[in-house]
C-alpha cells in the first residue's frame, strides 16, 4: 500500500509532490534491481515526513527542494541508488529533529556518512569564516567519497536556480560562493553542463545587467548565425560522406558567462566575437580508432576551409585534468567569419557533458592506466591529508592548487608532468620530491640555465639542478605558486631547523642566565608570542641563529629596559610581523566608507558592501574577484548598500584607449575631458607602437552615464579604434 502524504500539503501540492516523484524514478538512469526503488521511495516518503512542516522563502513546500537535487543527481550526473538516497535526506539532520543515529538505523552506515558530510556546520567555536569551514568539510569528503561533492553541486545547482526569492545581499553571498568554489568544482569533475548553468546563473546575480544584455545580443543574433553555420557544415558532411567517415554535426551555443569571459579577455564587442556559436562534429567509434578517426575529420575539416593553424588545441594528446579530451580548431568560413569547430568522439562527448560519472562508465577493469582525472583526484586527496587547521587558508590552497588552469611539462626521461598555470621551477622540483625541492639551486629548462623563481610555460623540459648543501629557505615561498610545494616547503624548513633545537636550547639557557631569569616554558611561550611564532623548532632556531638574541629577549620580558623595543613587542603583539598589517583603519561615522581600488566602483554599477568592526564600509563591484572572494568567506558581513540618487563625489574611472598615431590626438582627446565634458583627469599614460597608440586614462566621473557619454563622444573621434573600462 502507497504511503499517504501528510495533511500539512494541500491536494494540488500532494499532486505535485507525487508528479515530482514520478519525474525523479523516470530520470534515474541507472536502476535495476527493484529493491533499489523500494529504498529510494523509503527514502522519498520519509523525507516527505521529516519536512511536513517546513517551506521555503517562495513558500513551497520545502520537500520540492530535495527532490530536486536527487532529479539533478539521477538525470545531470547520472548517480545511482545511494546518491538519490543521501539527496533526498541531505537536509534531513540539518533541519529537522531526526539525527544521524536515525539515518544510519533505517538507511545504513554508507548514507549516515554521505549525510554527514553534506550536513553544514551550525557554528564552531573560534571559527574565523563559518563559510570555509563548510566548504573545507564538503572538499575533505574527497578523501573518503566523491559523492558528497556531487550531491552538493545538485543542491547548488537547485538553489541557483530558485534564487530569485531570496533577499538581494543573499543572492550576492550564494552567487559569490557558486563562482568561487562550486563552478571550478564542477568544472574540475568535468561536469561541463553543471558548470556551465552555475556561471550563468551566477552572472545573472552579481552583475545582471550584463547577463541580460548578452542574453539579448545572442538571442537576436541567433537566427542569422544558425542558417550561416547550416550552410557552413554541407560542405563538411558532403565531404565526410565521401570518404567513408561516420560522423553528426551539431551547433552549439557558448554559455552567457563564457561569452561576457571572451569579451573581456580579449576586449572586443559581441559582434567581433567569432566563438559565440560554433561547431561540433562527433563519430561513434571503439575506443581505439577515436585519436585516428579525429584526425581524419580534422583533416576534412581543413581540406574545404582554411585553418587559423596557431588556434589548433590538441586536447585528445594532451587530455584536460578533468578528463576532458577534444580537438579545437578555428577555420575561415565562406562570409568571412571565423568559425570554432570541436572534434571528438561519442565516448569524449559524454566525458565533456557528464565528466566524473560518464568517464567511470567508459573505464574497464583491464584499463590500469591514470587518466588526468585520477591524478587528479589523487592531489586532492594528497592536498586533504595535508590539512591546515585554517579553513579559509585550506581553501585558498584547494583553489590555487585544483582549480587553476593547468600546463604540462616534461621530466629530462620525457615523463609529462601537469602542473598550475604560473608555476615555477621549485613547483616542478618539490612536485617531483620533497628532497629535490629541498636542495634545488636552479634548472636547466630547455637546456638552458634558470632560477629557481622562472615560470613555465607549456611544454618546457625541465632538469633540475641540486646540492647537498642547500636547505629550504623562506624567501621560497613569494615565489611558490603552489600549495602542495608551499606544504613540502613548510615541512622541509620545520625539519631543517630541528637539527638546531640542542644548539638553541643551550643559547636560550646562558641568555636567560645573564638576565638572572628562569629558562622557562612560560617565559619562552611569551618571546614567542612576541615574535609571532607558534612553533618552539622555529624558536630555539632563531636563538641558535642570533635572530633571537639577548637584547630581544630583554625587551620583552623585561620592558622598561627598552622603551622602543617594549613598542616594537607591543607592535608585533597586536598586528603581527607583517608591518603592512599594521595600519588599521578606524571609523568614527555609521557611513563612512571606502570606495576600492581594485575595482573603482562609480555609481550605476551594481555594489557589495561588507561592514567589517571597525573599519569603514567596503565597497565593490559585485563582480569584482575580490569582492567574490570575500563574500564567499564572510557572507554575514554583507550589508545593504545603493548610491545616492544624485551625488556630488566624482569617482575614478580608468579607460583604455586604443588609437591611429596621428597629429594632435593628444590635445583633441584632453580637449574632450577638459573642456567639452568638464571633467578632471587623475592620470594619463600613452605608447606608440609604429602607427598605434596604446593609452591608459584615468578620469573622475559621477555615475555610469557620464562615464558611457564619455566613452561614446570618444568613440566618435575618426583616429580611435576601441575604447574600454578597465576592470582593474
Amino acid at each position: 500500500m502507497e504511503p499517504i502524504l501528510p495533511d500539512t500539503y494541500s491536494k494540488e501540492e500532494k499532486e505535485e509532490i507525487e508528479r515530482r516523484h514520478k519525474r525523479l524514478i523516470d530520470a534515474w538512469q541507472t536502476r535495476k534491481e527493484a529493491q533499489d526503488l523500494e529504498m529510494v521511495d523509503k527514502a522519498f516518503y520519509f523525507a516527505v515526513e521529516a519536512h511536513k512542516n517546513q517551506r521555503r522563502r517562495s513558500g513551497e513546500p520545502y520537500i520540492y527542494h530535495p527532490i530536486e537535487v536527487a532529479t539533478i543527481a539521477a538525470h545531470d550526473i547520472g548517480l545511482g541508488r545511494t546518491s538519490i538516497i543521501c539527496a533526498l535526506l541531505h537536509d534531513v539532520v540539518e533541519d529537522t529533529q531526526y539525527t544521524l543515529d536515525n539515518i544510519k538505523e533505517m538507511f545504513g552506515e554508507k548514507v549516515s556518512r554521505v549525510v554527514d558530510g553534506l550536513t553544514k556546520f551550525d557554528n564552531l567555536e573560534g571559527a574565523e569564516s563559518m563559510q570555509a569551514e563548510n566548504f573545507k568539510k564538503v572538499i575533505s569528503s574527497l578523501s573518503y567519497d566523491i559523492r558528497v561533492v556531487l550531491i552538493k553541486l545538485s543542491d547548488r545547482l537547485h538553489n541557483m536556480r530558485t534564487l530569485d526569492s531570496m533577499p538581494k545581499h543573499k543572492q550576492l553571498k550564494i552567487a559569490s560562493e557558486t563562482t568561487y568554489i562550486y563552478a571550478p568544482l564542477a568544472y574540475r569533475l568535468g561536469l561541463h553542463a553543471i558548470q556551465i548553468e552555475l556561471e550563468d546563473l551566477s552572472l545573472k546575480y552579481t552583475n545582471p545587467t550584463i547577463y541580460y544584455n548578452i542574453r539579448k545580443r545572442m538571442d537576436d543574433a541567433r537566427g542569422k548565425r544558425m542558417g550561416e553555420l547550416r550552410d557552413f557544415i554541407a560542405p563538411i558532411e558532403a565531404e565526410l560522406e565521401k570518404n567513408g567517415i561516420k560522423a553528426r554535426a551539431e551547433i552549439k551555443e557558448r554559455s552567457v558567462n563564457s561569452v561576457w569571459r571572451r569579451m573581456m579577455d580579449k576586449e572586443l564587442a559581441f559582434e567581433d566575437l567569432y566563438g559565440s556559436f560554433l561547431v561540433r562534429l562527433i563519430t561513434d567509434c571503439p575506443k581505439d580508432q577515436e585519436r585516428m578517426e579525429c584526425w581524419k575529420i580534422y583533416a576534412v575539416l581543413t581540406n574545404c576551409y582554411r585553418p587559423y593553424t596557431k588556434k589548433l588545441k590538441d586536447w585528445i594528446s594532451f587530455p584536460k585534468a578533468n578528463g576532458y579530451e577534444s580537438l579545437h580548431a578555428v577555420v575561415m568560413g565562406q562570409t568571412g567569419n571565423w568559425v570554432e569547430v570541436q572534434i571528438r568522439s561519442q565516448r569524449m562527448e559524454e566525458i565533456a557533458e557528464k565528466g566524473f560519472s560518464a568517464y567511470w562508465k567508459y573505464k574497464t577493469d583491464n584499463d590500469t592506466t591514470e587518466s588526468g582525472f585520477d591524478e587528479w583526484l589523487k592531489k586532492a586527496q594528497d592536498l586533504i591529508s595535508d590539512n591546515s587547521d585554517n579553513a579559509i587558508e585550506f581553501v585558498d590552497n584547494f583553489k590555487l592548487d585544483l582549480f587553476s588552469d593547468e600546463i604540462y611539462v616534461f621530466t629530462p626521461q620525457g615523463k609529462m608532468i601537469t602542473l598550475p598555470k604560473g608555476s615555477t621551477v621549485l613547483d616542478f622540483a618539490y612536485n617531483i620530491h620533497s628532497e629535490i625541492g629541498d636542495h634545488s639551486i636552479a634548472a636547466n629548462v630547455n637546456n638552458q640555465l634558470a632560477q629557481l623563481d622562472r615560470k613555465l610555460t607549456k611544454g618546457d623540459q625541465v632538469e633540475i639542478i641540486t646540492s647537498e648543501s642547500q636547505h629550504p629557505q623562506e624567501k621560497w615561498f613569494e615565489f611558490l605558486a603552489t600549495a602542495t610545494a608551499k606544504s613540502r616547503l613548510r615541512s622541509g624548513i620545520k625539519e631543517y631547523r630541528r637539527g638546531f633545537r640542542e644548539e638553541g636550547e643551550q643559547k636560550y639557557e646562558e641568555i636567560m642566565r645573564k638576565l638572572d631569569m628562569e629558562p622557562s616554558k612560560a617565559n619562552r611561550n611569551t618571546v614567542m608570542e612576541a615574535e609571532g611564532l607558534t612553533s618552539s623548532i622555529d624558536f630555539y632556531y632563531n636563538v641558535a641563529t642570533g635572530k633571537i638574541d639577548e637584547r630581544l629577549i630583554r625587551s620583552v620580558l623585561k620592558p622598561q629596559s627598552s622603551t622602543s623595543s617594549f613598542m616594537r613587542y607591543i607592535t608585533n603583539r597586536l598586528w603581527g610581523n607583517n608591518k603592512e598589517e599594521a595600519a588599521p583603519i578606524t571609523t568614527s561615522g555609521e557611513f563612512e566608507f571606502n570606495v576600492s581600488t581594485c575595482c573603482n566602483p562609480i555609481p550605476g554599477d551594481d555594489v557589495i558592501a561588507f561592514s567589517f568592526p571597525g573599519e569603514p564600509l567596503q565597497i565593490h563591484r559585485s563582480n569584482c574577484p575580490k569582492a567574490i572572494q570575500l563574500s564567499s568567506r564572510f557572507g554575514n558581513n554583507i550589508v545593504k548598500a545603493k548610491w545616492q540618487p544624485k551625488s556630488e563625489i566624482a569617482f575614478l574611472a580608468e579607460l583604455k584607449i586604443t588609437a591611429l598615431d596621428t597629429a594632435g590626438l593628444l590635445n583633441r582627446m584632453t580637449n574632450l575631458f577638459s573642456n567639452e565634458m568638464q571633467l578632471n583627469m587623475h592620470s594619463l599614460h600613452m605608447e606608440a607602437k609604429q602607427d598605434v597608440v596604446e593609452a591608459s586614462i584615468a578620469v573622475y566621473v559621477h555615475n555610469t552615464k557620464e562615464l558611457d557619454d564619455l566613452i561614446a563622444k570618444l568613440n566618435q573621434l575618426k583616429e580611435i579604434q576601441k575604447v574600454v573600462r578597465k576592470n582593474n
